[in-house]
């Protein structure tokens, strides 16, 4: 169990950084099927099956009452071995102020995303790389499913979209406050062998800190705090954050006094 977590961690990381795109998956633009597309209108075309008759149900309406409070046009398309590819452009009549999201279960992430212009003034890319991440990968899919996948990141986008836009995606996902747990705790214990005494009679090495307090403050302040305050107003993770760089901070400035203070053998 411990194991499985760790590689959860692992993943979260490989897939921040090597997330770099947004756009249609590849087999969505390699096509142009319009027979598969339905005679009627619809904002969800599920061909791959993703979701219950009642979610697909709930989630037109949901959509179409969404579009018509807001103007936003959010589209869904799950496809599998066949997939319409260009022709949901004119079968929806995508624009720039038009959503479409793509779950193909064939990659590593089934969620991609295909973003009118309009829309990055409210959403930057950054925030559909770090949505892309926290509800299409492969964890999150195999605990949840695909078609909690679809809908939690569809719910976001609304939320943020009603709030007029969102930098960041809200909430803070156990596997994220992890790491920035583990940024605070290395930035205390830099700043804490920063600044351990280096001659007789100093008590704080405040120089050597202030030196190093480009590195120690980077991993405490934009990768250990930054995240939780942008991301969730509960004051828990922020409280832990904080505890594990003094926690961190303090081990490493104690550590000299407490290897002369070990007893010798006798």
């Amino acid at each position: 169990m411990q194991y499985s977590f760790w590689r959860r961690i692992l993943f979260f990381v490989t897939v921040i950084f090597l997330s770099g795109t947004i756009w249609l998956t590849p087999s969505a633009h390699a096509y142009e099927n319009p027979d598969l597309l339905p005679d009627t209108p619809t904002p969800v075309v599920d061909l791959a099956k993703s979701l219950t008759g009642v979610q697909e149900e709930k989630l037109v309406k949901d959509l179409e009452q969404f579009e018509t409070e807001t103007g936003w046009k959010l589209r869904v398309l799950t496809q599998y071995d066949r997939t319409p590819g260009r022709a949901v452009i004119n079968f929806w009549g995508l624009d720039d102020k038009s959503i479409l999201l793509v779950a193909d279960s064939r990659g590593g992430n089934i969620l991609s995303f295909s973003v009118g212009d309009a829309v990055y003034e409210y959403l930057p890319r950054t925030f559909w790389i770090e949505l892309q991440t926290r509800f299409g990968n492969l964890y999150f899919v195999r605990e949840e499913g695909e078609d909690q996948a679809i809908i939690q990141a569809l719910d976001t986008v609304k939320n943020c979209l009603r709030q007029n836009g969102c930098r960041v995606v809200p909430g803070l996902p156990r596997e994220q406050w992890i790491l920035t747990l583990i940024t605070s705790t290395v930035g205390g214990v830099i700043c804490g062998f920063a600044a351990q005494p280096r001659r007789e009679g100093q008590i704080f090495a405040w120089q050597w800190a202030l030196i190093f307090s480009p590195l120690w403050g980077i991993l405490f302040i934009a990768f250990g705090i930054g995240p939780v305050v942008s991301r969730t107003s509960e004051w828990l993770p922020l409280v832990r954050n904080i505890a594990g760089f003094l926690i961190g901070a303090l081990v490493a400035y104690l550590s000299p006094i407490l290897s002369r203070s070990t007893p010798s053998e006798t």
